[in-house]
């Protein structure tokens, strides 16, 4: 089982990936916890480029090709290996992502991106997608709260991103569910965290049911 979570900076989705993975383990399930970019030894260097601030004459092109080349890397290392072996696999962000921000936030060609996600990624898809939506305007604001740390090392350069590319990425968030409602589930992340587990939790637990009749 292949289950990703995506949204806006600040949107609570890393919070939400560690409760589940910690929920799944109690109930003796054998999970992968993972994120893009940076979940390969290779991945963690590119993400440090990516995240830097410093990097403002990053282009857009060569933005989504590093992407593309942590997912590469990511789905030979850890992905692909870790479903063959029948393990759970939970993942902070995927191939949506870059449709959302490299595609529609940063107005590249949305034929090159899925061109480019479906040569990488090739039999690999998520079984559910979690989008945990919010407004741009406090995603931000928690996202400026909670990474402080980030922000002290410079890794902050989306964060740093005017409020129309935010808006645009979450329209492509949305756009995305919308076209693939048999995968994606919208979840309103202006919930407590708690709500918020038991919603997601409640959408995964047939599955579980189905491992364990």
């Amino acid at each position: 089982m292949f289950v990703t979570f995506e949204g806006i900076e600040g949107c609570g989705k890393t919070t939400q990936v560690s409760r589940l993975v910690k929920r799944m383990e109690e109930l003796g399930v054998s999970v992968v916890r993972t994120f893009e970019p940076g979940g390969t030894g290779i991945g963690e260097k590119i993400r440090r480029i990516l995240l830097d601030a410093c990097h403002k004459n990053l282009l857009p092109r060569t933005e989504l090709l590093l992407y593309e080349a942590d997912r590469a890397q990511h789905l030979d290392e850890v992905i692909r290996p870790a479903l063959k072996q029948g393990k759970w696999v939970i993942c902070d962000r995927f191939c949506d992502a870059t449709v959302a921000y490299q595609g529609v936030g940063r107005g590249q060609n949305l034929e090159w991106v899925e061109t480019l996600n479906a040569w990488v990624t090739r039999d690999i898809r998520p079984d559910r997608t979690f989008l945990l939506d919010c407004p741009v305007k406090l995603g931000l604001e928690r996202a400026h709260t909670r990474n402080r740390q980030l922000i002290e090392q410079g890794q902050d350069r989306f964060e740093q991103e005017r409020l129309d590319f935010h808006d645009g990425v979450r329209r492509g968030y949305l756009e995305l569910a919308r076209a693939n409602a048999d995968r994606f589930v919208i979840i309103d992340a202006n919930q407590t965290e708690d709500q918020l587990e038991e919603e997601i939790f409640g959408h995964l637990r047939p599955y579980l049911e189905e491992r364990n009749p």
